[in-house]
């Protein structure tokens, strides 16, 4: 009979700011490998003023809880709504112990500039989501008018990409490459598209190491 191995968080660490942080999705991983029959409630609580606001609840079999909160605003990701439940998400498995080590204070990497995890699929992982409707003459505004990208968010990408292996020539070239354009004329969708394109190729080089 082969023995189970538990989930060992330590494997699946980045490296932010030269810190160990563990994302997201593998404490997510980690609970189902500890609890499977864990209860995963999200909801939106607001959508105003292109900033939203989710509240997540996590309830393990045996009765413990916690509640996490996250924000977001448009002006930071173009997935702010998704990026919102997730950060809600991290914080409420951060205060029941899994991954709290690995994000200090539960600010989940601020002095990178405010790390913000891929969205999350909740679909096959037994949550539920509560979603407001959006505002589709808003959404066809940002379309045709997209706003430029953030310092924030040229400061992260760099960041990023060092901690990924690539020089700064080399994010530049995949920059125009991707997007047609030098890193400083993105718009915020395509660098927050570009953030979580630089965030995927460091989460392979972390495992490959």
């Amino acid at each position: 009979m082969i023995e189970r191995t538990p989930f060992e968080p330590s494997r699946y660490l980045s490296k932010v700011n030269g810190a160990d942080y563990l994302e997201v999705k593998w404490r997510l991983v980690w609970l189902r490998d500890s609890h499977p029959d864990a209860t995963i409630e999200t909801e939106m609580v607001n959508l105003a003023d292109n900033v939203a606001v989710f509240r997540a609840k996590v309830i393990l079999p045996n009765g413990g809880s916690a509640t996490g909160w996250g924000t977001e605003s448009a002006g930071d990701f173009r997935d702010f709504i998704e990026k919102a439940e997730t950060k809600a998400l991290g914080r409420a498995l951060a205060a029941l112990g899994f991954g709290t080590q690995f994000c200090p204070d539960f600010e989940f990497g601020a002095v990178s500039g405010r790390v913000v995890d891929a969205p999350i699929d909740f679909a096959s992982t037994k949550g539920r989501r509560l979603l407001a409707q959006s505002d589709p003459a808003e959404e066809e505004q940002t379309r045709l008018d997209p706003p430029a990208a953030t310092a924030r968010q040229i400061k992260f990408i760099h960041a990023i990409a060092r901690e990924a292996g690539m020089s700064d020539r080399d994010v530049q070239s995949e920059s125009e490459v991707a997007f047609g354009r030098a890193i400083e004329e993105l718009g915020r969708a395509d660098a927050s598209a570009f953030i979580e394109r630089l965030q995927a190729r460091r989460a392979s080089a972390s495992l490959a190491s």
